[in-house]
């Protein structure tokens, strides 16, 4: 089922022969742009119109009332109630450990610099279930929120027909034991836009920041109103790479590949390993597991799919090396800079350094979700005097490196005959 790649002969970098995805977040731009500015110019009704168009599903009103949370949560079935409430309890030990307390470092007397992490005031927090429903998003989205100390949460999710469009009852039982009251009925990227903007006639205020993984479209309008609001990443979809010998279980290693490939058509899953016996096994086992699942149309397009292969290597130490080129390129793409309709994203270096003292840091990594859902503080930089005007003379008039007065700096430049003319210019 899986196609093969052989890297075994292969001595530069691999990464362009590695398997990837046909449409990514840029080729979607140009579908969700017209969406977007929609739901910005008309609010709910323009996302009201999306849901219908995509989910098949009409809702007058997104919000999901307090009773149908605690409905819920009380038909859970016990078993689940008991995994997500240990979930949420591993998760928040986690995410306490990660807070970063303040730190000033001083740079010279008189001159320090303090970096501050403090919570945005209201996070939009996405949860998927158009394809595949999982409750663990909410716990992944939700719980550092909380432990950032963010006041204000709000979870949307897609509606689903079955549930009398109501996000899933699972997604809904999550939202209800975490204590979030505020849940609507909207998924895709018409959910990041209206998350983004907001809707005073329905009740939805505009959020701060948004996170939570989705399809490409969901990352796609993730990437346009970055800088309208804080993202976390460009998630898009999933994908899972597994390096194995020869002593890996054949059976579990499909297992993985097959949990990653149910989430979407698009979703790569990637084997990687130096045993020609292990990679027939595997493809074995997974045509075996496929046919027991219940999403079997589903999981075969994104295993036959040209994101989705078996990557055959000489050993385990060129196996590394093909990992991390695979986890590199898409994460030197989220960070490259982009231009969508009517605004420019620039990377995260260069927006680091134009962040100015009270903004959000808006490009913070995924990686460490405390950022994620942080507001980062940045002090003015002690590099020159406040007073110092910037002259407009020749390039050889420069600027004080250090703090000091405009008169040191003039009594300085005199000292040098050449920039004496200059420097009474300047005074």
């Amino acid at each position: 089922m899986l196609r093969r790649i052989d890297l075994t002969a292969a001595r530069a970098d691999a990464r362009d022969a590695l398997p990837r995805a046909p449409i990514d977040v840029a080729a979607a731009l140009n579908s969700v742009a017209p969406l977007v500015a929609d739901v910005h110019a008309r609010g709910y009704a323009a996302a009201r119109e999306a849901t219908l168009r995509f989910d098949g599903v009409d809702v007058p009103a997104p919000r999901v009332g307090a009773a149908a949370l605690i409905a819920a949560l009380d038909a859970l079935d016990p078993a689940v109630r008991d995994g997500l409430a240990e979930s949420i309890r591993r998760a928040r030990i986690v995410h306490e450990a990660q807070r970063r307390e303040p730190v000033d470092v001083q740079v010279v007397p008189g001159g320090t610099v303090t970096e501050r992490w403090v919570p945005v005031r209201r996070v939009g927090l996405y949860v998927p279930g158009g394809l595949a429903v999982y409750p663990s998003s909410v716990v992944m989205n939700v719980v550092p929120a909380q432990v950032a100390g963010v006041e204000s949460v709000a979870v949307c999710s897609p509606p689903q027909r079955d549930s009398g469009g109501r996000p899933h009852p699972a997604i809904l039982a999550a939202c209800a034991l975490l204590g979030v009251d505020e849940v609507y009925a909207v998924g895709g990227a018409q959910a990041v836009a209206l998350m983004a903007y907001g809707d005073a006639a329905v009740g939805i205020e505009p959020a701060d920041m948004v996170t939570g993984p989705g399809n490409v479209y969901v990352a796609a309008a993730k990437r346009l109103l970055r800088g309208v609001i804080g993202i976390d990443a460009e998630a898009g979809p999933t994908e899972i790479a597994v390096l194995a010998d020869a002593s890996a279980d054949p059976v579990h290693v499909a297992a993985d590949l097959i949990s990653q490939a149910e989430h979407d058509p698009l979703a790569a899953s990637v084997l990687i390993t130096d045993s020609a016996d292990l990679a027939a096994a595997v493809d074995a086992e997974v045509e075996r597991q496929v046919g027991l699942t219940k999403h079997v149309e589903r999981i075969r397009a994104a295993l036959t799919g040209e994101q989705s292969a078996i990557v055959l290597v000489r050993d385990v130490e060129q196996g590394l090396a093909v990992v991390d080129a695979y986890s590199s390129a898409p994460t030197a793409r989220s960070r490259s800079a982009t231009t969508a309709p009517g605004r420019t994203t620039c990377c995260r270096p260069a927006a680091r350094r134009a962040t100015r003292p009270g903004c959000r840091c808006r490009h913070s990594s995924r990686a460490c979700t405390w950022s994620s859902t942080t507001t980062r503080r940045w002090p003015t930089s002690p590099r020159t005097c406040s007073r110092w005007p910037r002259p407009r003379t020749s390039p050889r008039t420069v600027p004080p490196s250090r703090p000091g007065c405009r008169e040191r700096a003039v009594r300085h430049r005199e000292g040098h005959p050449r920039r004496a003319a200059a420097a009474r210019r300047v005074a």
